[in-house]
């Protein structure tokens, strides 16, 4: 069983509360959920369409079609019944909106002057609506009473008997005059969670011990600050709105130098301001975590929608080489657990790490096992001195072995073979050091400008970029996923994955073409020969990337030379559907084009 529905009308029209209660129904059924959320970055009026697809089977993308079309403006009728194909149904005020001439779609029209003639107010269409749409999943009224109960309890009993009239009337007119969906929505099995993306790295920032988080709100990254504000005092975690991307990387680099972990997030505009302050970081050598939030780019670009354009951006933030850390998250659990996986490894090798998300899958939810958000992960501070409990992570005496015998002995900067040098945390007595971001020697002392010494500026950067050369084995590297000897392998980087992988399996349903995933999560380091192992048995490689330029498709040449057969490109700020890597992916196999960019064909 599947069931996709959209809910189209303009901002300040409540498309969020019929969208949530749909959702939670969904999820304490044990049903899995996916949704998408497509609209403008206006307080009224625009379009917005949100979408919410279940089913008792795990969910890879919102899918490509709608089952359930509930408009609530002239707009959303205009823009979508076109496109509403056969066993379909579109639920609408006939009061106010008239369909059009598109065949395909059941259309089942609603009078709210008769349903509900008493209530004012243009909000009562959404209760009609979402009464009806229950009636026609099959759904008894008794769980939407209890519903509506519990959304409108604390404005009184009175409310609560006003919604539960309207809706038992639209429930009514839906059950009489209505066709039901052939298979009623089922009781599926344990009751899910679900959660966005951003909520999602909040929490894995929680599990991870984050102490200290700052942002200052860019969409679409603001619901991780909206999460930590909610809940950061109950969890022990201060946070600070910062009044731009300039303080708040620094703020975010001097608490973690002080030995908190912390963690920030922006999207592309405000990480174009911290990159200089990253430079700083790595030169420090703190670890600091950022999240980049991806939307369309560039400048202020499209801020609600997405894209993976910022990929170029991270991998140069900030002049000269040094250490950084970049991953990208698959899907909105990996979010979770990503965080805690990355603030390991940038303690342990002393560099910036940092996340790639887009808004789809910070903006999108998704349902979740609530027991896969194991906040109890294990913990490595790395060789960090004098920790407050007087305890180093690895359980030794707190200083890792690296005793100093006398005031201004320890060399924060030591050299050592990983390049990885102990780490004091400032007031441990007896581990006075110096920090600043021009070049240094290995006690601190600065060798930048009056007394510049080449050899010891060699060294030292060499130190530095040693950390990088461990660790890939560090991480796991990136596994094929499907059948070995595929017709053709696809490529892809962070968001991607679910919407890849439906695609790959209605090509074997529906076209008989069988093919495999090669998903990329760690971008920096980027397991280049085992990419290339698996790469090259592929009959055909076709790289699916949200950009114009082929952002990943470049880097990977970069790095290996790996010249891809084909590559599907989508940027007009909505993410793929599954038919548009299917279509890319036949129209590069019969070699009609190698680069196939599709067009999206839902207005929104």
């Amino acid at each position: 069983m599947q069931l996709a529905i959209g809910i189209g009308g303009a901002a300040g029209q409540g498309i969020a509360t019929p969208g949530d209660i749909l959702a939670r129904l969904f999820v304490r059924r044990g049903l899995h959920l996916k949704t998408y959320s497509a609209y403008q970055s206006i307080v009224r009026g625009g379009h917005i369409l949100l979408t919410l697809r279940t089913s008792d089977q795990p969910l890879l993308s919102t899918g490509d079609a709608l089952d359930l079309l509930i408009t609530l403006n002239q707009d959303t009728m205009d823009r979508h019944q076109h496109l509403m194909g056969p066993g379909s149904l579109v639920l609408y005020n006939a009061d106010k909106i008239r369909p059009g001439d598109g065949a395909g779609a059941e259309l089942c029209g609603f009078s709210v002057k008769e349903l509900a003639p008493q209530t004012k107010g243009d909000l009562v269409q959404n209760t009609i609506a979402l009464a009806a749409a229950l009636s026609l999943m099959g759904v008894t009224f008794g769980i939407l009473e209890e519903i509506l109960s519990l959304q409108f309890g604390k404005k009184g009993q009175s409310a609560i008997d006003e919604n539960v009239g309207v809706a038992r009337a639209g429930y009514d007119y839906a059950t009489a005059h209505f066709p039901r969906f052939p298979e009623p929505l089922p009781q599926g099995g344990k009751p899910l969670a679900f959660v966005d993306g951003n909520s999602a790295m909040a929490m894995g920032g929680a599990a991870a011990g984050v102490r200290f988080y700052c942002a200052y709100p860019m969409s679409p990254s603001t619901g991780v600050l909206h999460w930590m504000a909610r809940h950061g005092q109950q969890l022990g975690i201060l946070v600070r709105q910062v009044e731009d991307e300039l303080g708040v990387i620094n703020m975010a680099i001097g608490a973690a130098h002080a030995g908190c972990r912390t963690m920030c997030a922006t999207s592309g505009g405000g990480f174009a301001l911290m990159t200089e302050a990253l430079g700083a970081a790595a030169m420090m050598e703190v670890p600091v975590v950022c999240i980049d939030v991806q939307r369309a780019g560039p400048a202020t670009g499209v801020p609600t929608k997405t894209e993976q354009g910022d990929l170029w951006q991270v991998l140069g933030a900030g002049q000269g080489d040094y250490p950084r850390l970049i991953v990208a998250p698959t899907t909105i659990p990996d979010c979770f657990k990503t965080v805690p996986e990355l603030f390991n490894l940038t303690d342990r090798l002393q560099c910036p790490g940092i996340i790639l998300s887009d808004l789809l899958l910070s903006e999108g939810r998704s349902s979740v096992d609530p027991d896969e958000l194991d906040f109890a992960v294990p913990i490595d501070r790395g060789e960090v001195i004098g920790l407050g409990n007087g305890h180093s992570a690895n359980g030794s005496n707190g200083t890792n072995g690296h005793a100093v015998e006398a005031l201004g002995a320890y060399k924060r900067y030591a050299f050592t073979d990983s390049g990885v040098s102990p780490r004091a945390i400032p007031g441990t007595p007896g581990y006075v050091h110096v920090v600043a971001t021009d070049e240094h020697e290995d006690d601190g002392g600065l060798i930048s400008d009056e007394f510049t010494n080449p050899h010891k500026r060699q060294a030292m950067h060499e130190k530095r970029m040693r950390k990088m050369e461990g660790a890939a084995g560090l991480i796991e590297p990136p596994r094929l996923f499907g059948p070995p000897d595929a017709d053709v392998t696809l490529v892809g980087w962070g968001s991607t994955e679910g919407v890849i992988r439906e695609a790959m399996e209605k090509l074997q349903g529906e076209e008989q073409i069988v093919a495999n995933n090669l998903q990329i999560k760690w971008l920096v380091p980027l397991h280049t020969e085992a990419i290339l192992e698996q790469l090259s048995s592929s009959r055909r490689v076709i790289i699916v990337e949200n950009n114009y330029s082929g952002q990943f498709a470049r880097y990977l040449r970069s790095e290996t030379s790996f010249e891809a057969a084909g590559h599907i490109r989508k940027y007009d700020g909505e993410p793929f559907m599954p038919h548009h890597i299917m279509d890319g992916v036949k129209a590069v196999l019969s070699r009609t084009t190698t680069q196939y960019v599709p067009r999206h064909e839902i207005l929104v």
